[in-house]
């Protein structure tokens, strides 16, 4: 007998809106020891917890967004259908209404793609983590990806503020046969305003595992520049440097050799510091790179991931319609 895979079902609207589903459940202590009653706006209040739920399906050769919830300030227009080679393929902007992330706001984020689905995750901007006098902000970010789907999560940059306190937690599960590009740039803060590494704190966590719990890969990030710059700034994290942007790629569609070296010749003569490296158990590669002007992150993580789409799907990857 063949066990079906495991599927994530959506939490019924109830519990979705209950402080256990929106809030991190590990919050790191560098971002805990931020707590406290804001003044204003308080956790919990209207337009402080944005939540999203996505599922999708697919229904007569298409990927269809059969499950939807959503509570502003995040949201969504409906999936647009962008490559004249697959229309069937789904493309998602993910939009917050308030601009940017503030103090006591709490967002979570969930999307589960059924089997055979394409799907490509983005945001409509940078994501603006704002200036806070009282607590922090924290979001929670939940992908799927069930046999035969093809998810791509590729988020605008992260600015974090000064005097900012933010943590962003991602969950991936990647069922066998599934393939999933993730990407994440961060910031070291608005650079017009000269405020790099002025927030308080930065803290990120990225864990990939298999349904049955099998840790794939764990990337953790933690930045708590305040009397000790040289955290930050030092060369295992930004190494002087503005940006740091990472892309991982879990697929078993090519060997991880052959998608670590296709994530290398993408970024060869680029003039970038940069590593490629293969992940765990072959499960695919990831790269990460470091980069003072945001045209050439911007532009060196579209080749990384154009390069990866050719090699896993065959097909050049379309104009995602962004200026």
């Amino acid at each position: 007998m063949t066990l079906a895979p495991h599927r994530p079902a959506a939490p019924p609207v109830g519990d979705r809106l209950a402080e256990a589903h929106y809030a991190a459940g590990h919050l790191p202590a560098a971002v805990g020891a931020w707590a406290s009653r804001p003044d204003t706006l308080s956790v919990g209040s209207p337009a402080k917890v944005g939540i999203l739920d996505l599922g999708f399906a697919v229904r007569g050769g298409r990927t269809e967004l059969v499950e939807r919830y959503q509570k502003t300030p995040l949201q969504i227009m409906r999936p647009l259908s962008i490559d004249p080679a697959r229309p069937d393929d789904a493309y998602v902007y993910l939009m917050s209404t308030g601009g940017g992330i503030a103090q006591a706001d709490r967002y979570r984020i969930d999307v589960r793609c059924g089997p055979g689905t394409t799907v490509h995750l983005t945001t409509q901007a940078a994501t603006k983590v704002f200036r806070m006098e009282h607590d922090y902000a924290s979001q929670l970010v939940r992908l799927s990806a069930e046999p035969g789907a093809y998810l791509e999560y590729l988020p605008d940059p992260l600015i974090p503020f000064r005097d900012s306190r933010f943590y962003q937690g991602t969950e991936v599960t990647v069922a066998p046969g599934a393939t999933v590009v993730l990407g994440e740039t961060l910031t070291a803060g608005r650079l017009a305003r000269d405020e790099r590494h002025d927030y308080r704190v930065l803290a990120t966590d990225l864990r990939i595992a298999r349904p049955d719990g099998s840790l794939l890969a764990l990337d953790t990030l933690r930045l708590v520049p305040e009397g000790r710059r040289e955290t930050v700034t030092g060369p295992a994290v930004f190494a002087g440097h503005d940006h740091m942007a990472s892309l991982f790629v879990v697929t078993d569609e090519r060997p991880a050799a052959e998608v670590a070296d296709t994530l290398h010749r993408a970024l060869h003569g680029m003039d970038l510091l940069y590593g490629v490296s293969v992940l765990p158990e072959e499960c695919g590669a990831w790269l990460r790179l470091l980069e003072d002007s945001p045209v050439r992150v911007a532009a060196a993580t579209a080749a990384a991931w154009r390069a990866v789409r050719l090699l896993l799907t065959g097909r050049p990857a379309p104009d995602l319609r962004k200026t």
